[in-house]
């Protein structure tokens, strides 16, 4: 596998002259999920093992893959420590070795924050996989409750224990395979402002996950003892408010989270609302996004290309179960989604073996038709239980396609402006693609809106708010109180992607500059695009990232100074943090 620049379809497969099936294509992308990544050693390569390795820390070779596949690399030195302590003994053999350590989860992301294109077996690189010990969960007190969490843990995991004690949260990402360490490190988030009338309760909070902890261990350098070691911080330290959602640039082993009590939601489902009329311009009294948030706060639309029905789901409060919803006492509840349609699977198998992208208004359909028959199907249109159980719902075996992702923060009365421009712009553009036989879009469009970082929420005296949070506040405009989440997916590899990517980026950074409103990329997905690639735009990368966070608070630079101060030596780092953070 290429570059981002290069061909960006290799799923790992063997090498085969004949043409991919319509069905292998999928197929062989969901088994990334399931597969093993480990490599088994072989005598030859244990005898080309790192040198003065801690004997009690196993070592072996492994492959890491990106969500999408679209960044790989084979035959990486990788290990599980058992515990923090011993965590740091490889980290203070990193350093003396010269090598950098990056921690790995669930590789569950899009973006070279853990592992850049073009790392090979031979680079000095040591993967730290967390999900296998650092998995401790322990629910500190029932009022105000917290939990104390291991990084490695999943989502799925801290969530079904949370709810064993009577307590979760607002808001999740809807995959429970994310470690906790690798959601706290991109400010992961779920889609929740609170409704009209509605008050925060306890322990909750509408930003992301980073805006829960109360208090966080990590590997730092010790001048003093002239070694990385072990170090809490509580929510009040300038340097906490770093690590908070580091990039990369750290590596947490344990935190503390605020959680609240449970609530049981509704989550009800709709196909019928046109996109004209629920991303339509402020000012009217259709059925619009905003109307949705302000009844009930939480709403995603997905919207598949080439469709005029977006799938809406929108979630409630509710304690007790309406007579017409179904009880869920799991997650995961949209198995059309979880298993590849057959249509749909026949469908992209076709456009990416015989480079068919013509048909991307013909599977977008096929999405969305599966979808809404689906959900009358499986009886999934309106689900009702304890909140986890319907705010998880996507499985590693669901269609794996790449995205790119902002946030444009803004006031909550100019959500509805926002989506409106954002939606006009991008069906302007798709339209234009397709007139000149381009396709560049054969997923869909993702909205969800969400509250900012307001370090209040976590209840806890002089907490800071997360320093390189995309939803950290501006302290410039308070009235911005709200963030609308923009993502576009597609199958990798798709012609011209990249440049139509590239478009709906400078749309958004140019809009919301700043004045009325700020946009800032999703850490996790796709940004920085040129023409052919992401993550490559040195003046994205280099000046207009940091300087969205330059808005009167803490500051890029001295986010990153802390984060040079805590690493010095830049253990936890690779090519393209070197350009991040420079």
């Amino acid at each position: 596998m290429q570059g981002p620049s290069g061909p960006r379809l290799d799923f790992s497969a063997p090498r085969r002259e004949a043409p991919w099936s319509r069905r292998e294509f999928l197929l062989t992308a969901a088994s990334l999920a399931v597969g093993s990544q480990i490599v088994a050693r072989h005598p030859a390569a244990a005898a080309a093992e790192p040198p003065g390795f801690p004997e009690d820390v196993a070592l072996y070779r492994t492959a890491y893959r990106n969500w999408v596949g679209e960044i790989t690399a084979d035959g990486l030195w990788a290990c599980a420590p058992k515990s923090p302590d011993q965590v740091v003994d490889v980290v203070n053999w990193a350093h003396q070795q010269g090598w950098t350590v990056r921690a790995r989860g669930c590789s569950h992301g899009w973006s070279p924050l853990t592992v850049p294109p073009g790392t090979g077996a031979g680079s000095p690189v040591l993967l730290v996989d967390t999900a296998t010990h650092l998995t401790g969960l322990s629910v500190q007190s029932t009022e105000p409750a917290s939990v104390r969490a291991g990084a490695g843990v999943t989502l799925e995991a801290l969530l079904g224990h949370l709810e064993d004690h009577g307590l979760g949260l607002t808001a999740t990402p809807a995959p429970g395979d994310l470690t906790l360490g690798g959601a706290l490190a991109i400010d992961a988030h779920g889609t929740a402002v609170p409704a009209l009338g509605e008050s925060r309760l306890p322990g909750h909070t509408y930003g992301s996950l980073s805006n829960l902890v109360l208090s966080l261990t990590a590997v730092v350098w010790d001048a003093g003892r002239d070694a990385y070691v072990l170090r809490t911080y509580e929510r009040d330290d300038p340097d906490c408010a770093a690590l908070l959602t580091h990039l990369g640039r750290a590596l947490i082993t344990e935190v503390v989270l605020r959680v609240g009590v449970n609530t049981r939601l509704r989550c009800v489902s709709r196909t019928d609302i046109p996109a004209a009329e629920l991303f339509a311009a402020p000012g009217g009294d259709g059925r619009t996004f905003a109307s949705f948030l302000d009844k009930s706060g939480r709403a995603e639309a997905i919207w598949f290309a080439f469709t005029e029905f977006p799938w809406l789901k929108v979630w409630s409060v509710a304690e007790r179960r309406p007579p017409t919803s179904r009880r869920v006492t799991s997650p995961y509840n949209y198995p059309f989604s979880d298993h590849v349609p057959t249509l749909v699977a026949d469908l992209a198998g076709r456009m990416v073996s015989d480079a068919a992208w013509y048909l991307a208004p013909v599977l977008g359909n096929a999405q969305f038709e599966g979808a809404a028959l689906g959900l009358l199907a499986t009886l999934s249109a309106d689900l009702w239980g304890p909140s986890k159980n319907t705010l998880l719902y996507i499985r590693p075996t669901t269609l794996r396609v790449t995205a790119n992702g902002y946030a444009v923060l803004t006031a909550r009365a100019q959500v509805q402006r926002v989506i409106s421009e954002f939606t006009s712009f991008y069906r302007e553009r798709l339209a234009a693609y397709a007139a000149r036989g381009r396709y560049p879009v054969n997923g869909q469009v993702e909205i969800r809106v969400t509250g900012l970082d307001d370090p209040a929420d976590v209840d806890s005296d002089g907490a800071l708010a997360p320093s390189l949070s995309a939803l950290r506040p501006s302290s410039g405009h308070p009235e911005w109180d709200t963030a609308v989440w923009l993502d576009v997916l597609t199958l990798p590899g798709t012609p011209h992607a990249e440049s139509f990517y590239r478009e709906l980026e400078r749309f958004l950074l140019d809009t919301y500059d700043g004045g009325d409103a700020l946009a800032r990329v999703e850490w996790s997905k796709g940004w920085a695009y040129t023409d052919e690639a992401a993550w490559a735009d040195p003046e994205i990368v280099g000046t207009a990232v940091p300087a969205s966070f330059d808005d009167g608070g803490p500051g890029w630079d001295r986010a990153a100074a802390v984060l040079d101060r805590l690493d010095p030596h830049r253990v936890f780092d690779n090519a393209f943090l070197r350009r991040l953070f420079p």
